[in-house]
């Protein structure tokens, strides 16, 4: 059975960076390709890691802020450029209530240069007030809401090997997380700011790993730097409050 592999494409915000692109997770099994987010920079990291746009069958969306989506606009634009190499598999996205009014909104500006054909586009809005669930590409997929604006959503993604990676997306403290996050095998967590400088609607490294402690998860990796981590001890903070493997997202990181 092919095992399921996790890239980091984009570890950073969205503060310009030349080391951290914004948000943004490759997960593969098999011929399968999953994104969660397209910030800006994703497209470049794809091809880095040798993944074409047309690889990827199914995105996933945590909201709606630009350092998440900004890159879908030219994904989509670049995915009509005909050619050899054009969209043979069908392109899903999967985000919360709210999406489908949202790219009615990017469509009404940019109309038919990003439109897809029904036959090879589709979108599937999950319930932003409670959890849900569906299967896809041979990974079964739910998720919760969490605390970050009305439509962010949590993703556990179970692979065909059985293995489960939870992405929080942005997120402040959630229970909902911690349910969501029970057992997992790994768990990409957010982590925007040291804990001396905690902002609304996100976490900061000990506030992480207690959501990872509560939830007893394997392994830990914290991403979303704002550049403030950089300089602060991030690791050490988590290792406070959570005694597992602690992982400091990098961009073009491999976890197998």
């Amino acid at each position: 059975m092919n095992k399921t592999k996790v890239t980091i494409l984009g570890s950073g915000t969205c503060v310009p960076s030349l080391s951290r692109s914004a948000c943004s997770v490759l997960i593969e099994s098999g011929h399968a390709r999953l994104l969660l987010d397209t910030g800006p920079g994703t497209m470049r990291r794809l091809l880095e890691t040798g993944t074409t746009i047309f690889d990827v069958s199914v995105i996933f969306y945590s909201h709606l802020h630009p350092d998440h989506t900004a890159e879908l606009v030219p994904f989509l634009f670049a995915t009509k450029y005909p050619g050899s190499h054009s969209r043979q598999k069908p392109l899903t996205i999967v985000a919360g209530k709210g999406f489908s009014h949202f790219f009615k909104g990017l469509t009404s500006v940019y109309g038919e240069w990003i439109m897809l054909g029904d036959d090879i586009f589709k979108i599937v809005e999950l319930d932003t007030t409670g959890s849900d669930s569906l299967d896809i590409e041979g990974f079964s997929i739910a998720s919760a809401p969490v605390e970050h604006c009305e439509e962010s959503l949590a993703y556990r993604i179970t692979g065909p090997d059985k293995k489960s990676i939870v992405y929080s997306g942005d997120t402040d403290f959630s229970k909902n997380l911690v349910s969501l996050s029970k057992g997992a095998d790994l768990l990409i967590c957010e982590s925007a700011m040291p804990d001396s400088m905690k902002v609304p609607g996100h976490l900061t490294p000990s506030l992480a790993g207690e959501i990872a402690t509560r939830a007893g998860v394997k392994k830990l990796v914290l991403t979303h730097f704002y550049p403030e981590c950089d300089k602060s001890d991030i690791a050490n903070e988590c290792s406070r409050t959570y005694s597992g493997e602690i992982i400091l997202a990098e961009d073009l990181m491999e976890i197998v």
